[in-house]
């Protein structure tokens, strides 16, 4: 007995570290690309709307590919689904470092699809193996998550322009962290006890269609990254035209997710401990209006510094909420993985079009000014959505 509960101890403690490695996977392969994204459209001579596709590709793969990760979790298991995951992941690395078009953007979809099927299977996964937990787990690997989110925007320039290697290495030096996190996660697999048998996941969107709450929390999901994807994509670009240099734009982009980092840690452990999560939507969601209109009026380097603060708060907040969401919201793992499947397809897809839409926007305008009041009412319908969704209601 005693022998049993040392075992069960060890492949938890395992299993922690295997999640947070997933969660190191689940960002820098995009967030790589922003700081970057005007040297890749110069050396393939592409639009600003179509360099926006490049954030934008992974997002549409998470949108169809949502509904269909519970259904390979339930004919294999949690664990297998994860690890086909960060193999797929690796796959659209290699095969995006390339000079050809049609496979930057093939690679930028299996990225995508990798991403999406890690995406939907943790929430539910850590719904079942640490059900008194979901905030500190959530807040775990959702920081995890945006620590290598920052890195991936702080790093890119410099691994692209200092050590010389051009766009194509830098984006595929990522692999490294990817083949980590596949030989941990075997390794986590190897020690999982026999007795444990796999939690099955069907997806059954029928009921969650007909639920307010349910469509809540999928549009708060799905405008939080509507606003990160848009604002990972474009502020370097938007710091630019105020005069500052593509490195410091880049690191900007990097404070942003790095100021986010404890925010994300404690609102979902502040979050779980609430049974209305409003206050916290409220609070967040103006910091976020704040911030986006300071950048508005084209600030120095401390109004800069400020919004940016700002923003990378609301940010922070919001996505590591959004997660805490599909468990705080659901009675049980099943319906965490079918939430979770929901919210992400269709969240998805709306911030799919974001990248797209604000470099268009720019494209027709030639200023930042009409972008950046774009994402100003979309942070507005984002916290009108978010106060929904914090309600004390289950899904179901």
């Amino acid at each position: 007995m005693e022998k049993q509960q040392d075992t069960k101890r060890l492949y938890t403690g395992l299993l922690i570290v295997g999640i947070i490695l997933l969660a190191f996977n689940l960002r820098p392969a995009i967030t790589s690309v922003g700081p970057i994204i005007g040297i890749i459209r110069s050396d393939l001579n592409i639009s600003n709307w179509s360099a926006g596709l490049l954030t934008s590709l992974p997002l549409i793969a998470f949108a169809f590919m949502s509904p269909i990760a519970p259904k390979i979790a339930n004919r294999t298991s949690n664990e297998k689904a994860l690890l086909y995951g960060l193999i797929t992941i690796l796959i659209g690395i290699w095969i995006r470092s390339t000079s050809s078009i049609i496979l930057l953007f093939i690679g930028t979809i299996l990225i995508g699809v990798g991403i999406a099927i890690i995406n939907v299977i943790l929430p539910s996964l850590i719904k079942s193996k640490f059900p008194e937990k979901i905030g500190v787990m959530t807040g775990a690997y959702s920081t995890s998550m945006s620590i290598f989110a920052a890195l991936g925007s702080g790093l890119s320039v410099p691994i692209t322009t200092t050590a010389g290697i051009g766009w194509k290495w830098s984006l595929a030096s990522w692999s490294i962290l990817t083949i980590v996190g596949i030989l941990v996660w075997l390794f986590v697999m190897s020690k999982q006890p026999k007795e444990e048998d796999p939690q099955l996941y069907e997806a059954s969107i029928g009921k969650l269609l007909r639920s307010p709450t349910a469509w809540f929390v999928t549009f708060f999901m799905g405008l939080q990254s509507f606003l990160f994807y848009v604002t990972v994509s474009w502020l370097a670009e938007i710091l630019i035209s105020y005069e500052l240099t593509a490195s410091t734009a880049g690191w900007y982009v990097a404070y942003m997710q790095f100021i986010s980092v404890p925010i994300t840690f404690f609102t979902p452990v502040i979050a779980s401990r609430l049974s209305n999560q409003q206050p916290i939507v409220a609070v967040t969601g103006l910091f976020g209006i704040i911030g986006y209109s300071m950048l508005y009026v084209e600030p120095g380097i401390v109004g800069i510094t400020i919004a940016v603060t700002l923003i990378g708060i609301m940010l922070g907040a919001s996505i590591s909420l959004a997660l805490a969401l599909l468990g705080l919201r659901t009675s049980n793992a099943r319906q965490a993985a079918e939430l979770s499947g929901m919210s992400q397809s269709f969240g998805y897809l709306l911030a799919a079009v974001g990248p797209i839409v604000i470099g268009l926007i720019f494209d027709m305008t030639g200023s930042w000014h009409p972008s950046i009041t774009t994402i100003i009412i979309f942070t507005v319908i984002m916290m009108a959505c978010g106060l929904g969704a914090g309600r004390n209601k289950k899904v179901l």
